[in-house]
């Protein structure tokens, strides 16, 4: 370490800037070394002779820059001219190795200027981006039309709306404010929206399991919902039961999600509860299996094209959320711990998220901790009900007997769970 500290500065960033270069260098003759005819104007002594031009004129002149502005201007000019002659006599159009150039011209002030993991932060990426191109290619392809307007949706109710929201409480009746509703539906649609994205893109072709538990993470309800229509049409019985056990199981894992964002003692108290409701869930579906006679080898695809951020969802999400905490502190008001434990059963049978969403944002004295854990158990277990219930209606004959038992398991374990 003694000797590395005595290496002059200028001789050290020489080296790094000589090395990076190179390597920036060599991986452009790497990716072009097949071509029979160069399309390149250089690649690795070129762009190392180019970041070792950017560092000579950068410390002949390290206050003001001006001979370094100058030479990038004719490195630019030159580039210019390449690429002008490029599109002229190959009809190629691409700038990737003219980017990369005027980068490793740039890498001295970098070196100079920004900490080292900057420095380096930098240097991987333009690896990496480079590598990559055939991959992003094959990527682009999953793509549809509406990918990216999603994504606006995405960063605008994230990005732009949330933060011009007002934090005051909205009145005396709704103690709670726009702000806290909103970022609610933040919350959701970001689980949702994460979870479409693995679907779609790094699971497109999951079976049967895979795909519950991807659904279960976005809507348990619609889950089990399409996959007690699927068991009509398809012979994979167990299979279609062991699906809707584990998006129910991943229900779990969603509220206690939305339980650490918003409220963390509420999220240590369910943690246990939680735990053990998906490790019975687990062994169901570990039961269910070894059970299975006949195996489907087509992958069942659960929905993975629904966009989950459709604003009309987010609007109804918002309005409930709204109804809810009146609702919640009319009956906190009248009835206390055991009319919220009512009004969670009574809630269960809708969508459960805007409702737990406000108990677990309840900052007052109002609410004991317990009777929110409590509520949000209740809540669940009622929402396991009407799911069997969707299921038994909609499913075919030979997967009632198994939902039956299943559901039943985590519903008592639930009931118990709250009674104990």
């Amino acid at each position: 370490m003694e000797i590395i500290s005595q290496i002059p500065k200028d001789l050290a960033n020489f080296l790094l800037v000589v090395i990076f270069s190179l390597l920036i260098g060599l991986e452009q003759r790497k990716l072009h070394i097949e071509l029979e005819f160069e399309s390149l104007f250089g690649t690795d002594r070129t762009i190392t002779l180019i970041g070792i031009f950017g560092f000579i004129l950068y410390i002949l002149n390290p206050v003001n820059l001006t001979l370094f502005f100058a030479g990038g201007f004719v490195l630019a000019a030159l580039l210019g001219i390449y690429y002008f002659n490029k599109i002229k006599v190959k009809n190629q159009w691409g700038l990737t190795s003219v980017v990369i150039a005027l980068i490793t011209y740039c890498l001295t002030p970098l070196i100079y200027l920004q900490p080292p993991w900057m420095v380096m932060l930098i240097f991987v990426t333009i690896l990496i981006v480079v590598e990559i191109k055939e991959s992003l290619f094959q990527f682009s392809k999953k793509f549809d039309r509406n990918e990216f307007t999603t994504l606006a949706k995405f960063i605008i109710i994230a990005g732009i709306v949330l933060p011009l929201l007002p934090h005051d409480p909205i009145s005396k009746w709704i103690n709670i404010s726009a702000y806290q509703i909103w970022l609610s539906i933040v919350a959701v649609s970001s689980i949702s929206y994460f979870s479409y994205l693995l679907k779609k893109f790094v699971f497109p072709n999951s079976g049967i399991i895979l795909s519950a538990v991807l659904g279960g993470l976005y809507s348990s309800t619609a889950t089990t919902i399409i996959l007690a229509k699927k068991s009509k049409k398809e012979n994979d019985f167990v299979s279609i039961t062991s699906g809707i056990v584990a998006a129910t199981g991943m229900m779990y894992i969603r509220i206690l999600i939305l339980a650490w964002i918003f409220n963390i003692n509420v999220a240590m108290k369910l943690l246990p509860y939680f735990v053990v409701f998906v490790i019975i869930s687990a062994i169901i579906i570990g039961l269910l299996e070894i059970k299975r006679k006949t195996i489907n080898n087509e992958p069942l695809k659960v929905n993975n094209t629904q966009n989950p951020l459709e604003f009309k969802t987010a609007l109804v999400f918002g309005l409930l959320f709204g109804f809810f905490a009146v609702l919640t502190n009319v009956v906190v008001t009248n009835y206390g711990n055991m009319g919220v434990n009512i009004l969670s059963f009574i809630v269960g049978v809708t969508d459960i998220d805007p409702y737990i969403l406000n108990l677990f944002q309840h900052t007052d004295s109002s609410l004991h901790i317990n009777t929110i854990v409590n509520a949000t158990i209740i809540a669940s277990a009622s929402n396991n009900l009407i799911k069997m219930i969707y299921a038994l209606i909609l499913g075919e004959t030979k997967i009632k007997r198994n939902l039956i038992l299943g559901f039943s398991v985590l519903i008592v374990a639930s009931i118990l769970s709250v009674v104990i």
